[in-house]
């Protein structure tokens, strides 16, 4: 008899992900029998737990994944079929899908979004939206445990399309000539800019012709505009140094003002200035920050856990505050939210990956708003002669950082995990230099001091892989290795964490070459 597939495995998170295409590695996982029953229990999760009932409306949207067509067809027949009224929005993005619930001309009762980000091309997944915000990790475990047609909940079953990246791209344009100040002509206040859009072949070529161009930009050499679920030029992950390096080729290639990256679904963003510096990471947590502050002074900006500690500095330097708190974009999400309901202002929240929300926009982690905020910025800085380089001068960078991905080899490796960390602080009390970090909310946050120079590092937990990640950085050149040199009598007593990965082989080289000298 063939085991029966646990659901739950697909579950990533605050959404659902698994595999799209069968490859000759990778089974299928999210077949359309799984999609059913993930249907039926996102039915039941709407009726039992978000209160919803008779004529319940549900917009389907998806990016430019292969498997999109497939899983949308599963989705939307199982949907109708349990009563359900569907919105096919067809190609979408992320934030686009939530603000179907928001818009008047479409208002759904929620929105599923199919698509898998920047993952490689056989894998898809779903994310899910009421009127009230994303679905939570709670919420998807009790779809997945839940796949059973339990009741007959709603009373429709009929089928419309829209277009709603029509509506979405008008939208920003509204915001986008409201927001700017000063333009010679209002209507396209972007007239004289040449700037560069990367869509990656996702879903985000819209916002180069619907929404720069309409506002007077010149878009000459955008590149990848065309959805191609096969991704062949580039990852579209605005986190990742060959997409940057493709969009800094263009930039320069083209004589561009600024470029702009999305990625797949336009959930992150980045941009590029004309000399083709790059805005992701901690600058452009900086630029947004610094914008912000200027129009709510004192405010909170919430970020994970793997910012510099030179952000702090540049945001306190302006009258704000930073609030470290876990990685995942739904954990810095709810944080703010969390903050703001305890009295405490928080504008934004803000990933190091390039998820932000801001609390004007729903708190919605939006790709393309947060880079409509800053093209508002962007222009009156422009009409004064000045560039978005001016927001973040005094932004200090390190003069090294590295990030290493320590694998877990235990049976049990959230317990091996946890263990490591619960000890590592003994361990750093131990080195002259090393400072545990009293304000951390995820992992173990050392400030590095004296021989290594000032500095940090990070070990945490991966939210969802037997991987421990590790960022380090430091003011010195050769402060890194020095860091990794004065670890390695710790990470030595793990040997289920350090075999086979990559900064135990630099640690063994360390040690064996101090134990020869």
């Amino acid at each position: 008899m063939m085991e029966q597939f646990d659901l739950r495995t697909l579950q990533n998170g605050s959404d659902i992900r698994g595999i799209g295409i069968e490859t000759d590695k990778h089974a299928l996982t999210l077949t359309n029998g799984h999609i059913q029953q993930i249907a039926n229990g996102f039915v039941n999760w709407l009726a039992q737990k978000k209160g919803l009932s008779g004529q319940v409306k549900v917009a389907v949207g998806h990016d430019s994944r292969l498997s999109a067509e497939r899983i949308k067809t599963a989705l939307i027949d199982q949907l109708t079929s349990r009563g359900v009224d569907v919105l096919d929005m067809g190609l979408a993005t992320t934030p686009a899908m939530f603000m179907a619930t928001q818009y008047k001309e479409y208002q759904a009762d929620a929105a599923l979004m199919i698509t898998a980000s920047h993952l490689p091309y056989f894998y898809n997944g779903i994310k899910f939206f009421t009127k009230s915000g994303g679905a939570e990790h709670a919420d998807i475990t009790f779809m997945l445990e839940n796949p059973e047609v339990q009741q007959e909940y709603f009373s429709g079953g009929a089928v419309e399309t829209g277009e709603l990246l029509a509506t979405y791209a008008r939208d920003l344009v509204t915001k986008i000539r409201a927001g700017i100040h000063g333009a010679a002509d209002p209507l396209q206040p972007l007239a004289g800019s040449k700037i560069i859009v990367d869509a990656g072949n996702g879903a985000g070529g819209f916002f180069a012709t619907e929404v720069l161009a309409e506002l007077g930009a010149d878009i000459t050499g955008s590149q990848f505009l065309e959805p191609d679920g096969h991704f062949p030029h580039h990852i579209p992950n605005p986190d990742n140094n060959e997409a940057m390096a493709s969009l800094k080729k263009a930039v320069l290639a083209n004589g561009a003002d600024l470029g702009v990256i999305f990625d797949t679904d336009v959930d992150r963003s980045a941009l590029m200035d004309a000399r083709g510096e790059s805005y992701n990471r901690n600058p452009l947590i900086a630029m947004i920050s610094s914008i912000l502050l200027r129009e709510y002074p004192g405010t909170t900006i919430v970020t994970d856990s793997t910012t510099s500690n030179h952000l702090q500095d540049f945001i306190e330097s302006r009258g704000g505050k930073q609030h470290r708190f876990k990685r995942g974009y739904r954990n810095v999400i709810n944080e703010a939210i969390r903050l703001n309901e305890a009295g405490t202002p928080s504008e934004i929240a803000i990933e190091i990956s390039g998820h932000a929300a801001l609390k004007e926009n729903y708190f919605l982690d939006d790709g393309a708003y947060l880079v409509a905020k800053i093209l508002m910025t962007y222009a009156e800085l422009r009409t004064e002669g000045g560039s978005l380089q001016d927001l973040i001068t005094d932004l200090v960078e390190p003069a090294e950082s590295t990030e290493a991905r320590l694998h877990i080899e235990a049976p049990d490796f959230k317990i091996y995990g946890q263990t490591v960390l619960r000890n590592l602080p003994a361990y750093v009390r131990t080195v002259p230099g090393f400072t545990l970090e009293p304000l951390n909310h995820e992992g173990v946050r050392v400030n590095t001091s004296g021989e290594f120079g000032q500095g940090w590092f990070l070990l945490r937990m991966s939210l969802h892989e037997p991987v421990m990640p590790m960022s380090i950085e430091s003011d010195e050149p050769g402060g890194v290795r020095k860091i990794k040199q004065a670890l390695q009598p710790f990470f030595a007593q793990y040997e289920e964490l350090i075999q086979r990965s990559s900064i135990y082989k630099f640690l063994r080289s360390c040690y064996l070459k101090n134990k020869r000298s």
